[in-house]
C-alpha cells in the first residue's frame, strides 16, 4: 500500500502500480466470477473484467428480458456464460451480488443455498450486510465476504474503463474465511478497472454512500438547482438564461475546472467579481445546509433511511409511483429547458 497525504491526513491506498493487472489475473486465474444481476453495476463490472482476461459468467433472471437480452448483446452466451441466478451462483467461486438492495433481500433465500465452502460473496454496496436486521442477508460462516464499491454509476465505470481511466473504489473485508479475502478483493478491484482502491468498512461505505446520494451528488444538487432556477424565473429571467446560469455553466465549464485542479484553482480562474461573491456566500450556504446534512447522516446511521428504502421499493405499485416522480422531474420547466439547450450545443466532430 502507498501512504498518501489527503489534506494533512495520511491514508493507505492501493494503486495499479502496486497491484498491476497481471497480478490480479494471477490471483483470479482459477476463479469463476459469477456476476449476479445485469442491471446497473453488473454490465460494467462484468464487461471490464471479461476484457481484462477474467473468467466471468452472468446470472440473470430470464423473466427480466431487457437485462437478459443486454447480456446476450454484450457477448454472454446462454448455457455457456449466461445462466439463471442459481445456476450461475453454483458454478461461480466468487459471487458478485449486484442486484438492487431491495432485490438482494428478496433473492437471498434462493442465493444462499448456492454458496459453497471457500466461495467469496462480493458486494458493491454495504447496505445488505450493514442493515442485516432489516434485509435478512446473513452470509454463512464458511465463505469470504468482501466489498468493492466504485464511486460512480455503472455507466461511468464502463465509460472510464473504455477511456483508459478508472473510477476510484473503496474496498473492505467483512469476513476472511479462506485467508485470501484481501488479495481476492484487491484483484477484483483492479480487474473491474478501479483508478485506485482505498480501505473502508461495510458500515462506513453505506453511511457515506447514502449520505452522498441524498446530498451533494444528487438530492442536494437537484434541490439547489430547483431553487436558483425558480428565483431567476420569478425575477423575469428567460428559461434559457436561468438554465444556462444554473446548470450549463456548472456542468460545461466550472466543474471541469474543479476536476482539473480543485475548487481554489477554479476560484482563481474566474472573474474577480465571481470570486469575491463566491467567497462571501459560501459560508452562508454551508451554515444553511449543515443542519440538513446532520439530520440526513443521523437517519442513515440509525437505519431509518434503510427502512424507508425497503418499504418504498417493496411496494407493489412502486414502479408506477417512481415513473410518475421521474416524469414530474423531467417535465419541469427547468429540465425541459435543459433538453432544449443540449440540442443547441454544437456537434464537435
Amino acid at each position: 500500500m502507498a501512504k498518501i497525504d489527503f489534506g494533512g491526513v495520511l491514508e493507505n491506498v492501493v494503486t495499479r502500480d502496486e497491484f498491476p493487472l497481471s497480478r490480479a489475473q494471477e490471483v483470479l486465474k482459477n476463479e469463476v466470477v459469477a456476476v449476479i444481476g445485469y442491471g446497473v453495476q453488473g454490465p460494467a463490472q462484468a464487461m471490464n473484467m471479461k476484457e481484462n482476461g477474467i473468467n466471468v459468467i452472468v446470472g440473470q433472471a430470464p423473466e427480466f428480458k431487457a437485462d437478459w437480452d443486454k447480456a446476450v448483446a454484450d457477448g454472454f452466451v446462454p448455457g455457456k456464460t449466461l445462466f439463471d441466478v442459481e445456476e450461475a451462483a453454483t458454478r461461480g467461486t466468487i459471487i458478485q451480488y449486484l442486484v438492487s438492495d431491495a432485490a438482494q433481500r428478496i433473492l437471498w433465500p434462493r442465493l444462499k443455498p448456492c454458496l459453497k465452502q471457500g466461495d467469496a460473496l462480493y458486494f458493491s454496496h454495504g447496505f445488505s450486510i450493514t442493515y442485516k436486521e432489516h434485509t435478512g442477508v446473513i452470509p454463512p460462516d464458511n465463505v469470504d465476504v468482501i466489498l468493492c464499491a466504485p464511486k460512480g454509476s455503472g455507466t461511468s465505470v464502463r465509460r472510464n474503463f473504455l477511456a483508459g481511466a478508472g473510477i476510484n473504489s473503496s474496498y473492505s473485508v467483512f469476513r476472511d474465511f479462506t485467508g485470501r479475502a484481501e488479495e481476492r478483493i484487491l484483484a477484483l478491484g483492479i480487474a473491474i478497472g478501479s483508478g485506485y482502491l482505498f480501505p473502508t468498512t461495510f458500515e462506513m461505505e453505506v453511511f457515506s454512500d447514502l449520505t452522498g446520494e441524498r446530498g451533494v451528488l444528487m438530492g442536494a444538487l437537484a434541490g439547489i438547482m430547483d431553487a436558483q432556477y425558480q428565483v431567476l424565473r420569478q425575477n423575469g429571467h428567460s428559461p434559457s438564461e436561468a438554465f444556462n446560469e444554473t446548470v450549463e455553466e456548472l456542468t460545461q465549464s466550472l466543474i471541469r475546472l474543479v476536476d482539473e485542479k480543485g475548487m481554489d484553482w477554479m476560484y482563481s480562474n474566474c472573474s474577480a467579481t465571481a470570486q469575491r461573491g463566491a467567497l462571501d456566500w459560501r459560508p452562508k450556504f454551508r451554515d444553511a445546509v449543515l443542519p440538513v446534512f446532520t439530520e440526513l447522516y443521523s437517519k442513515v446511521k440509525s437505519g431509518e433511511e434503510c427502512v424507508r428504502v425497503l418499504r418504498s421499493t417493496g411496494a407493489t405499485n412502486y414502479k408506477e409511483l417512481l415513473d410518475a416522480e421521474l416524469k414530474e422531474l423531467g417535465n419541469s420547466e427547468l429540465w425541459r429547458a435543459g433538453a432544449a439547450v443540449r440540442k443547441l450545443r454544437p456537434n464537435v466532430k
